[in-house]
């Protein structure tokens, strides 16, 4: 195959906080990046050597200009990439006040990557791909939808592995209970499922609303939703579950058993991007053929890595750098 991984979904120019500690609306200054949860696993799995293609779409302005460079200077494959002439790329603006406040505002009132289509998808070299990244946002609104449940259809006829992260934005949908509808409609399609205790429970719960306005699980919340991710390995014994529980480390339920890999602890600068760097460790891992219980190590390194610098999808480590941080830890 001609290429490791695709990813689809929406894309952003991301303004970073320059100022670490500074509430929001006293920030002066400002460091441009790209961002998106799928465009930030691309970034993320392109540094650590993979063969990588951003599927996503971007407006016919200037700051569409700035995305396709900033793509390109990080080796990710744009070749697909369409532009929409009449929206506009997506922005997001970051503020960063560790250890637990990183606000996030999104400029998404007519973002073009919602406007991916299935003839973009027609372009796309789906079956030349080793795998590829869905996105539960991309599901949200537009033919960015349409565009997404063609390609996992396709990948799932093909030796392409599927992966999606749950990626649950809440202000994107326009009920709580869309996001589930949706995403449910294709997992039986999905090989690799990654999300957080929240995300899964907004997934598979009857009643999601908690994790659907951004309200952290009780304990009986939890163990709810370790009963829904049990129901649902029932109906599909095929998909890896990949459940990250923040200081916990992260649990992989997979078709030998459950395996608890423990996370490294870090002092904390930023976490916005740990959870892409931690997906794009993880599908590494996947694709050189480790066990769970190694790729699943590589995959919280790669996110560790990420809360104690600044800024995203620059912040994203190289394989080097991981290695580094592992072997340091475990001798």
């Amino acid at each position: 195959m001609r290429y490791d991984l695709m990813t689809i979904g929406r894309v952003s120019m991301d303004l970073f906080s320059l100022q670490i500690g500074a509430p929001f609306s006293q920030i002066e200054f400002f460091e441009s990046s790209v961002g998106g949860s799928p465009t930030n696993i691309a970034i993320g799995s392109s540094r650590l050597g993979l063969n990588t293609i951003a599927m996503t779409a971007v407006g016919d302005d200037p700051v569409g200009d700035f995305v396709l460079r900033y793509l390109a200077d990080e080796n990710v494959n744009t070749d697909f990439i369409p532009r929409k002439p009449n929206a506009r790329t997506g922005l997001a603006v970051l503020g960063i006040e560790p250890p637990d406040r990183f606000p996030l505002v999104f400029y998404r009132e007519n973002p073009a990557d919602i406007h991916l289509s299935i003839d973009d998808m027609l372009t796309a070299p789906i079956i030349d791909c080793r795998a590829i990244l869905l996105s539960g946002t991309a599901l949200s609104r537009g033919t960015c939808r349409d565009a997404t449940l063609f390609a996992t259809e396709i990948a799932s006829q093909a030796e392409t592995t599927v992966f999606m992260d749950l990626d649950v934005r809440p202000d994107q949908w326009q009920h709580p209970l869309a996001y589930g509808i949706n995403v449910r409609s294709l997992l039986h399609n999905v090989d690799v499922i990654i999300g957080t205790e929240e995300e899964f429970y907004a997934a598979l719960a009857p009643h999601p609303e908690p994790a659907m306005q951004g309200q952290s699980l009780d304990v009986a919340m939890k163990q709810d939703g370790l009963a829904l991710i049990d129901r649902f390995r029932e109906k599909h014994p095929q998909a890896t579950i990949v459940l990250k529980r923040g200081a916990e480390g992260v649990r992989v339920y997979h078709s030998s058993g459950t395996d608890d890999i423990a996370g490294f602890p870090v002092d904390v600068v930023n976490t916005v991007g740990a959870g892409d760097a931690f997906a794009s460790g993880l599908i590494y891992g996947n694709l050189q053929g480790w066990e769970w219980h190694k790729a699943g190590q590589f995959a919280n390194a790669s996110g560790a890595i990420v809360v104690t610098r600044h800024g995203c999808s620059q912040a994203m480590p190289k394989l080097s750098e991981v290695e580094t941080f592992i072997n340091q830890r475990t001798k």
